[in-house]
């Protein structure tokens, strides 16, 4: 294990599996345990998918793992949390590892993270977004549900809780007007600056940028209707990868929609790994 010094000067753990091209991984790779584990399978949340996708690819590809979600919650970056600093970051992860190129996979706003890489680097190999657009991102909307939850968690929580989904349960079926805000302001503040960071961000001028093999999917079902009290915005994922599927080919990603999956299954090892291993090993091995 080594560690890597970001850009608050905090430093964060990394783990390297396999040898081969280098691959990037923004991913926990300790298994949750105990209740928390339980509660994790009840929303469809494998508790275990950082070591699985590293178990899935660290015979062919040398994966280097560090779980930068769980840094910046446990180490908030109330006002820097920003673009440029993330894509330092990544760099730095790199840099601790002595890898001048190597592979990027995120989900989510992770995801999103390394679409900010690859605009400030030459060194990528290949990129890869699940779960977010590289063209028509929500960026806007996103800025919205983050404000609110930041609002929010100053507040006393609500009396009621809310229950995990049952099984099948769409994410656009989720109640978030009962949902309760449990990170802290400062936890919630730095996704404030990131998307305010991001929106004057044109990710279809940015396309001319990107070089290296890229690829982008998600779950047709990912979309999410947001109340009043988040904003009151539409976040959606698959709609932009789905209708403007012809312009990102034409940008040169290549794109697959995971038809019927929510946010949450999408990111799933079992849903990932058939996609995103041959990817890699058809551009970059």
């Amino acid at each position: 294990m080594t560690e890597a010094k970001l850009h608050d000067g905090s430093t964060i753990h990394l783990e390297v599996h396999g040898q081969g091209p280098t691959v990037l991984l923004p991913v926990n790779p300790v298994p949750i345990e105990g209740a928390k584990a339980d509660d994790m399978r009840k929303w469809g949340v494998d508790p275990a998918l950082g070591r699985n996708l590293i178990d899935g690819l660290s015979d062919a590809f040398r994966v280097v793992a560090f779980d930068y979600e769980g840094h910046v919650l446990a180490t908030p970056k109330p006002d820097t949390l920003t673009p440029a600093n993330i894509a330092a970051d990544l760099l730095a992860v790199a840099d601790a590892v002595d890898a001048d190129r190597f592979a990027y996979y995120g989900y989510s706003w992770l995801a999103l993270s390394g679409l900010q890489l690859a605009i400030r680097t030459d060194r990528l190999s290949a990129l890869v977004m699940g779960g977010y657009p590289p063209l028509g991102g929500p960026y806007a909307e996103m800025l919205s549900v983050t404000m609110a939850t930041y609002e929010m968690s100053g507040q006393d929580p609500a009396p009621q809780k809310t229950q995990p989904k049952a099984e099948g349960t769409k994410a656009d079926e989720y109640d978030w007007d009962s949902a309760e805000v449990t990170m802290t302001e400062a936890q919630t503040r730095q996704f404030v600056t990131l998307y305010e960071g991001l929106q004057d961000f044109d990710d279809r001028a940015a396309q001319a940028s990107l070089s290296c093999p890229r690829l982008c999917f998600a779950g047709s079902a990912d979309k999410i209707e947001y109340g009043e009290r988040w904003g009151g915005v539409d976040v959606d994922i698959a709609g932009p990868m789905v209708n403007r599927r012809a312009e990102l080919e034409s940008f040169g990603w290549d794109v697959r929609v995971l038809d019927g999956l929510d946010h949450i299954r999408a990111m799933q090892v079992a849903n990932v790994l058939p996609i995103l291993r041959p990817w890699l090993e058809s551009r970059i091995r």
